[in-house]
């Protein structure tokens, strides 16, 4: 069985940093020590860089089938692994939306044949689904999700719809994970700001109009059905500093029922970005005040915040053209988010050890995978090697996603991915790929 050392790195795992070798054998860690001898094995060399856990992405729209004018499972999963993510977990808005198990393994399929890097899919929940939904295995399906697929569904975000989160919560044995926010309190606030700027909409009062109080209530709505029914409910892509009241830290991540996340571009840009960016930073739910900025860095210290994640969205660049209600929402993200991680730890908003559990331990634990998300002897190697002195402008040249273009455009971070293993293949090299490795499908604990 071919073994790979990997010598002389700064271990970055469960809450310390320790210089050592990692021996890996086939897909796993075989060996974690000092002074691992190199006799027989094929040898990297890691001068000292940090070797962290592969992260795992629990909100991705990789928009295959469908919509791979866009992007498709293979670009992006090229992306991810240059971005240091050897999983992720993607969501049903493809076309036809994943409202069936028989959809559900054709996506499967696809990611078998296409995807660098270790894969799941969310199954897709509507009003009229709900039996079909609750037929998933939870040791093999991430969860059920209702992400995105308002945008085909005249009837809205499930968050608005208490007798159905009723009739859901009571009855799911699942991981349910929802968007949360108020459509009615959006409707009304477009309106006012139609009234006063008709379709000239200024792109900042996306902020206004998809507000924390849209977000608040929504996320309220969702939390209180849950907690009736001992529901475990993960609430994606919390924006605001109101929403942090209605989650808590007082137990461990794996005994908690209701979990919750931020995402990369909500701890990175604010309100003042949207002069200078426009549409480049438009996501649902908004980017909102440095104030919350700044509360959910705090919340993510403090455990109110269980994990970090992406909602990689991406879209052509023409459609984030027009004006307010032409231009679409989301972004591409996987390829930056760990370069913006470490530059938020370069400016000492977020630690090394910190930024590991939120992308890496907390969303095995909260999901239940198995073998994953750890450095630990016998797990599956995911792994990632970075450099956290190697500055480097995002240019349209070393973007890896299908769209071409980034948010983070001609941004300079002070730290690089240098390499990243997924189940112990070295898959992405200093800017090269091994595109002919393929990632695993994730497995899980059958009780969440």
């Amino acid at each position: 069985m071919k073994k790979i050392l990997i010598k002389n790195v700064r271990l970055v795992n469960e809450g310390r940093v320790d210089e050592c070798d990692v021996l890996i054998s086939g897909p796993r860690i075989e060996k974690i020590a000092q002074g691992i001898p190199a006799d027989g094995k094929h040898v990297v060399e890691g001068n000292g860089m940090h070797l962290l856990p592969g992260l795992i992405d629990d909100q991705v729209h990789f928009r295959e089938p469908g919509l791979t004018h866009k992007a498709n499972i293979f670009s992006e999963s090229r992306a991810a692994v240059a971005g240091g993510i050897t999983s992720y977990m993607d969501m049903p808005n493809t076309i036809p939306n994943t409202l069936s198990l028989e959809l559900l393994e054709e996506k499967y399929a696809m990611a078998a044949k296409h995807s660098l890097a270790n894969y799941s899919f969310f199954m897709g929940l509507t009003q009229t689904n709900l039996e079909e939904a609750l037929r998933i295995d939870n040791t093999q399906v991430c969860g059920i999700t209702d992400d995105g697929l308002y945008f085909n569904d005249s009837k809205g975000i499930l968050a608005n719809y208490p007798e159905f989160l009723e009739q859901l919560f009571s009855r799911s044995n699942s991981l349910v994970a929802l968007h949360c926010e108020d459509d009615a309190r959006i409707a009304e606030r477009t309106e006012l700001f139609k009234q006063q700027y008709g379709n000239a909409i200024p792109m900042q009062c996306h902020a206004e109009i998809r507000d924390a109080e849209a977000c608040y209530l929504a996320t309220q709505r969702a939390t209180e059905i849950a907690r009736k029914h001992n529901a475990r409910l993960h609430v994606y892509h919390v924006s605001t500093a109101k929403e942090l009241d209605l989650f808590d830290n007082h137990i461990p991540v794996r005994q908690k029922r209701i979990t919750a996340e931020a995402c990369v571009h909500h701890l990175w840009f604010s309100h003042e970005d949207y002069e200078r960016l426009g549409a480049g930073i438009k996501w649902n739910p908004s980017v909102k005040y440095n104030s919350d900025r700044e509360a959910l860095l705090r919340a993510l210290q403090f455990d109110v915040l269980d994990i970090i994640a992406t909602d990689h969205a991406p879209h052509t660049w023409a459609e984030k053209q027009g004006n307010y209600f032409q231009a679409l929402s989301g972004g591409p993200l996987v390829q930056h988010a760990l370069p913006v991680l470490l530059e938020l730890y370069w400016k000492g908003e977020i630690s090394l050890e910190k930024i590991v559990e939120k992308t890496s331990h907390h969303v095995a634990e909260l999901y239940r995978i198995k073998d994953r998300g750890y450095i630990r002897e016998g797990y599956f190697a995911d792994l990632v090697l970075v450099d956290l002195y190697a500055p480097w402008r995002v240019l349209e040249s070393n973007v890896k996603y299908r769209c071409r273009w980034s948010p983070f455009m001609n941004q300079v971070f002070r730290a690089a991915v240098m390499g990243t293993w997924v189940n112990g293949e070295m898959v992405y090299k200093n800017g090269e790929f091994q595109d002919h490795r393929m990632g695993m499908r994730l497995e899980f604990e059958k009780e969440r």
